[in-house]
């Protein structure tokens, strides 16, 4: 049953812009009280999407910019509001208006005119490849690795990208990039309400894989493998898509690499939000981890389905946030009071996170993040 209110202008614009399930939201207020946000300071959703329905919605409101899109409110909620579509498309207003926070601008500038939220030129997008041997993916190529921005351009992430090719020589894997030809996979810049932005990036990635005969890739941002999952075959991109947890549980237990090296360390794993909630990939980075000799895993406190958000979706990661708001602060605490000495990852967003808590909060030295293909390619064997 719908709400019963009538709908104002403001109401029926947010659902033109893709805000449908506004209209199923019955008020319970079963969002709020499971938002992460709220562990930090008051975040109402519930109250928001009221002011949305009855036309009192203020677009520069800081509110409408918080959701990190984790997923924890569309998961509770009795009647499946995709909320998630209701902040997104306040945001197509928002920037419709002319209404975006500031310190997404020089992300979106960015992405606008280099491809990329870093403002790094296109021709460097292959920089972090020059020493490892990588190859051009050209027709006929196995497998495109699509690394993502972040470790492409960022020298803390950049070690995922590495690890992960290391992996995929040792098992001889046929595989390429495309390095200048790629372009930012779009998934941040749809959920701050840039449409247009996020349809011409996913245009012109979609015909550069086509160009190329792309027809697998391996991904090791869960960002990237939701849009290029579930987002690009509406657009005409339909390509298999793999993870790198996957790819690296079926290649041990296929046997084709070995973690035979004893790891002996305490290990504790944090489900990314767009692995684990938005795309249900559970199991697999558990039984990668597992099947390493000498190391302990432990579980976190508000794991699976439950997992506590590291902040960075929604575009949050080109936001500032307050040291006292933020998640990964919280989830690194969570993770030194299980007694781990690493805090295994598998997104670069977490990655980029949790190094800065780890910093802020002067516990470097007492915890490392570590991505799970790091862990593996230090565990494997090569025959």
């Amino acid at each position: 049953m719908d709400i019963v209110n009538p709908l104002s202008e403001a109401a029926e614009a947010i659902i033109e812009a893709g805000g449908d399930a506004l209209k199923s939201c019955y008020q319970c207020g079963l969002c709020t009280a499971t938002c992460p946000w709220n562990l930090v300071r008051n975040f109402l959703i519930r109250k928001l999407i009221h002011e949305s329905q009855i036309g009192l919605l203020e677009l520069d409101s800081d509110d409408v910019w918080l959701c990190a899109t984790c997923g924890m409110c569309v998961e509770r909620c009795p009647r499946g509001v995709e909320i998630i579509d209701i902040f997104t498309a306040m945001r197509r207003i928002g920037t419709q208006w002319g209404v975006i926070p500031k310190a997404l601008k020089g992300s979106i500038g960015s992405l606008r005119t280099l491809g990329n939220p870093w403002g790094e030129a296109k021709e460097k997008r292959a920089d972090w490849a020059k020493d490892c041997g990588v190859k051009t993916f050209t027709p006929g190529t196995g497998l495109l690795y699509y690394p993502c921005c972040t470790p492409a351009y960022d020298r803390r992430a950049r070690r995922i990208a590495l690890a992960t090719v290391s992996i995929l020589q040792k098992a001889g894997v046929d595989f390429g990039i495309l390095g200048p030809e790629e372009n930012c996979c779009g998934e941040s810049v749809r959920k701050v309400g840039e449409e247009d932005l996020f349809q011409s990036l996913a245009q012109a990635n979609i015909q550069a894989f086509k160009r190329h005969d792309v027809k697998k890739v391996l991904v090791s941002s869960p960002h990237c493998y939701h849009t290029f999952k579930n987002e690009y075959p509406d657009l005409g991109g339909n390509f298999e898509v793999v993870h790198i947890t996957q790819l690296l549980a079926k290649f041990i237990e296929q046997g084709r690499i070995k973690p035979t090296q004893s790891l002996k360390k305490r290990i504790t794993y944090h489900d990314p939000c767009y692995l684990g909630r938005h795309n249900k990939i559970y199991e697999e980075p558990r039984r990668v981890l597992n099947s390493i000799p000498g190391l302990e895993f432990i579980e976190l406190p508000d794991s699976r389905e439950d997992s506590l958000c590291c902040g960075g979706g929604g575009g949050r990661i080109w936001m500032e946030t307050k040291k006292e708001e933020r998640f990964s602060d919280i989830r690194i605490q969570q993770a030194l009071d299980v007694g781990a000495e690493v805090l295994a990852i598998c997104c670069p967003y977490c990655m980029l996170n949790f190094d800065d808590s780890l910093l802020t909060m002067q516990k470097e030295g007492v915890l490392e993040i570590k991505d799970i293909s790091e862990i593996v390619n230090e565990a494997i064997k090569v025959d």
